[in-house]
């Protein structure tokens, strides 16, 4: 056989390419990092909305690595102000809390075992027994009762932990003020002194409360919170004039229309005025 009968050789040169172009994934790698950053940035955002601050002090303090093996909560004063992830349960605790340098009694978590002590519940007892039965002299429930029966249809009490509130409400055609203003009518001043001879029994504080009916139509200046306050404070000024020392009142404030006692907030019963005789231990 010749030599030109001899098959030629073929060489196949095969290039490869690896990554580049639409073929590679490391942008992949890089993108999905930062979805992951993205949706934990928002899922941060969402979280610090959702939560109040005293649940994030308490999430914050959930990770201090004291409170496993503290008694005193690991987060003390500053941003943490002593809270721990449980501090809105109801659940045993017996630490002594507040970490602060100088803590006022008040910050003081005492927590299931802070129970008051013998003296102090003692005197709570006694003064709830007091408000009770000045409440009994208005009301007359032990007897004979200080204020007349007329008057007695305008006045409401009720013991609470506040204190003695003795309220005092416009009915339908004997209102407490002269429509629209905070001219006491003769009604209330007797009323008020008869309750500030009752009041005369103690020497707790005293405060004044006022509120107004809400008006029917919308006004451009609504006098509510104007009125309520001089009515509270024109009812200060007759418990000074009824003998009731100045040094007592603690405060007067007025509501307006916020805080109705009937459900028609437009009820003449929401025209009323509140005197509580503060309680001195709580």
């Amino acid at each position: 056989m010749s030599a030109n009968n001899v098959a030629p050789i073929i060489i196949k040169r095969v290039k490869k390419v690896s990554g580049g172009g639409h073929h590679g994934g490391a942008w992949k790698v890089a993108y999905a990092d930062f979805v992951t950053a993205m949706m934990a940035f928002f899922l941060l955002m969402w979280l610090l909305n959702a939560t109040t601050e005293q649940q994030r002090k308490g999430l914050a303090d959930y990770f201090n690595p004291t409170i496993p093996i503290n008694r005193i909560s690991g987060g003390g004063d500053g941003a943490f102000g002593g809270d721990n992830i449980f501090s809105e349960s109801t659940l045993a605790q017996s630490g002594s809390g507040a970490t602060a340098r100088n803590p006022t009694e008040k910050n003081l978590a005492r927590g299931d075992t802070g129970t008051k002590d013998n003296d102090t519940e003692a005197a709570f007892q006694e003064e709830n027994e007091k408000l009770t039965g000045v409440e009994e002299l208005l009301r007359g429930k032990a007897g004979e009762s200080m204020v007349s029966d007329g008057i007695a249809n305008h006045i409401v009490t009720r013991v609470t932990d506040e204190g003695l509130i003795v309220e005092i409400f416009d009915l339908p055609n004997d209102p407490l003020f002269e429509e629209g203003t905070d001219t006491p009518t003769p009604i209330l001043i007797e009323m008020t002194n008869q309750v500030a001879a009752v009041f005369g029994l103690l020497i707790n504080e005293v405060a004044v409360n006022g509120f107004i009916r809400a008006r029917p139509v919308v006004m451009a200046n609504n006098p509510v919170w104007d009125l309520s306050s001089g009515r509270a404070n024109r009812v200060r000024l007759l418990l000074d004039n009824a003998g009731l020392p100045v040094g007592r009142v603690q405060r007067v404030s007025g509501f307006a229309d916020r805080k109705p006692a009937a459900e028609n907030p437009m009820a003449a019963r929401n025209n009323r005025i509140e005197l509580i005789l503060l309680r001195k231990f709580k």
